[in-house]
């Protein structure tokens, strides 16, 4: 079965040379012109894996706007943020609002399906990663589920993208070493990453937000200057 993926453009011709080439890559590939039809055809196509979204957009919705109401309903689809060179607070506030990651135009057919493929393998990874020794990992008031992919704290579940669980379970994995970010850039998002490890930062940032009792003074995962964080407890 094909790979469906919304694109959300409002300039016909940057939509149209996405479009051919994912298809071209063998993607099902449904299309958006604005925000309100971007949603509307992630509810009529569920079975959407990955939403292509531009953040500037005519109209109420732009396309941060879009991935909040996108992530608050759904953390197992991916999404990627279309930016210009121009909108590097864009691309932080993206990321932060819930993207998995952003490719800067113009592109290359080669970059973006490379982009595309490595997002559609993270959040595909839902196979069990291994015996039942290695199902589950507790630290602390944290119990992460390999099988079922969820992480609790204190017993309640906590809402994660797919690439934030990728995270917390490779520091769960690691207890109290030291990871750089190019490290976890290279486990969490493959060898193959074209961007900017300054991805690993924001993702971190906003894992702290839904990890930590206080994100001013972080006591799970911690920094080390200059090199990359750790898990604390």
């Amino acid at each position: 079965m094909a790979r469906k993926l919304l694109v959300l453009e409002d300039e016909e011709n940057i939509r149209s040379f996405v479009v051919i080439n994912l298809r071209r890559a063998g993607y099902d590939v449904i299309e958006a012109s604005d925000g309100e039809e971007a949603l509307r055809m992630m509810e009529e196509n569920p079975d959407t894996r990955l939403a292509l979204l531009d953040i500037m957009l005519p109209g109420a919705l732009d396309g941060l706007e879009v991935c909040r109401r996108i992530r608050a309903g759904n953390t197992g689809v991916g999404i990627i943020m279309l930016t210009a060179k121009t909108q590097e607070l864009d691309k932080v506030t993206g990321l932060m609002s819930g993207a998995d990651d952003y490719i800067t135009k113009p592109f290359s057919p080669t970059e973006l399906i490379a982009r595309v493929d490595a997002l559609i393998r993270r959040i595909g990874d839902t196979a069990p990663s291994g015996g039942s020794g290695n199902a589950e990992l507790r630290s602390g008031p944290f119990v992460l589920n390999a099988q079922n992919r969820t992480l609790t704290k204190n017993g309640e579940r906590l809402k994660l993208t797919q690439v934030e669980f990728n995270i917390i379970k490779l520091f769960l994995e690691n207890p109290s070493r030291a990871l750089s970010r190019e490290e976890i850039l290279t486990n969490v998002w493959g060898k193959e990453y074209f961007g900017d490890v300054k991805i690993v930062d924001v993702n971190v940032r906003r894992l702290r937000i839904k990890l930590e009792d206080d994100t001013a003074n972080p006591s799970f995962i911690t920094t080390v200057w200059g090199y990359g964080y750790k898990w604390g407890i």
